[in-house]
């Protein structure tokens, strides 16, 4: 599938959505900023999608990157991340929320299952109760630790000072 067909509006993503359930398809939900995409993500969004399910990442906005991660963030645009994103295999579709949390994306698509990283475990996931309420399920995925954006932006710096 062409990139730029998985990078969808939610409207457009509900008619998909509606489309993949009428087939028998479960939707489960992910996000996140992906802001420069490693080998943890990757592993993780494979752990995340199934052979029954269509696999939606939340990817947030430029906006929300810098509300969460502070100035500096993002390295890369909501237009090159959801790209990078969307030509994965794994990943069905990519649609950008531009509030803090994706809680009202959630809302609007209803997923059957909602995915997050085992580290999340024991904490409140935004969106659980909304897609509990409806019947479906949360999930957790292991991921990879040592991976980590924030560590590799470190690096970077510290490598780019070492000279």
């Amino acid at each position: 599938m062409n990139v730029q067909k998985k990078v969808l509006q939610v409207k457009d993503l509900k008619k998909a959505i509606s489309a993949w359930r009428k087939r028998g398809k479960k939707i489960a939900f992910t996000n996140g900023c992906f802001d420069i995409l490693h080998y943890g993500h990757v592993a993780y969004l494979q752990r995340a999608k199934k052979t029954d399910r269509i696999l939606i990442v939340g990817l947030n906005s430029d906006s929300s990157v810098r509300k969460i991660k502070g100035a500096g963030r993002p390295i890369n645009s909501q237009k090159e991340r959801a790209a990078i994103v969307a030509a994965l295999g794994c990943v069905d579709y990519v649609a950008i929320f531009y509030e803090e949390t994706p809680l009202k994306m959630i809302k609007e698509l209803k997923p059957d299952i909602l995915i997050k990283g085992a580290d999340w475990k024991g904490k409140h996931v935004v969106g659980q109760n909304v897609v509990s309420q409806q019947g479906g399920k949360l999930e957790f995925v292991s991921y990879l630790s040592q991976y980590s954006t924030t560590k590799l932006i470190k690096s970077i710096k510290k490598s780019v000072s070492n000279g």
